[in-house]
């Protein structure tokens, strides 16, 4: 499957602070990565075809630009090109709380066509790990998204060995 990759500049910095994973591993994963800045990258341009795009995490500032078709940088120009042909835009806000502003910012999105999913793990698997609630959220997104996975026991299914992301090694302490 080809992939192609966004990082806001914020992106950039908050990958390697939040995770154990350096910036150059994750844009090595994407099959094409462009800069945020990248108006010439085939993604700005409705005549690229692709099936869907994820923004994750999808900040209050990039809902907002997206919900108002304010494409002033890669990724909301992305989303509005993705809107405007008529496939899956998937948006995973993870702040809170919200504001009024924030949620109609996700309403104007949802009405044009957006599908919102805050980064909302299942709790019905009992989760140990930091890994299985992360993915549990990845696999909700790449089924939206269309994607086959076996990241997570489903509902009402027996129990099976499961594919994981790499391990960040962080335990649940309950």
């Amino acid at each position: 499957m080809e992939t192609h990759l966004i990082v806001s500049k914020q992106g950039r910095e908050l990958i390697e602070y939040e995770s154990a994973v350096p910036l150059d591993r994750v844009l090595k994963e994407a099959t094409f990565h462009y800069a945020d800045d990248d108006f010439m990258a085939p993604v700005a341009s409705g005549s690229f075809r692709f099936d869907a795009m994820v923004i994750v995490p999808c900040t209050m500032k990039t809902l907002s630009a997206v919900a108002n078709g304010y494409a002033d940088t890669l990724i909301s120009r992305a989303a509005e090109v993705t809107l405007k042909e008529g496939r899956k835009l998937i948006l995973v806000p993870r702040e809170m709380p919200l504001s009024l502003v924030d949620l109609n910012n996700m309403v104007r999105a949802k009405q044009a066509g957006a599908v919102i999913m805050p980064a909302s793990p299942g709790f019905y698997n009992k989760p140990k790990t930091i890994d299985d609630l992360v993915n549990n959220v990845v696999s909700r997104i790449l089924d939206q998204a269309g994607i086959d996975n076996e990241l997570i026991q489903r509902w009402g299914e027996p129990a099976k060995k499961k594919s994981t992301l790499p391990s960040s090694g962080h335990k649940i302490v309950r």
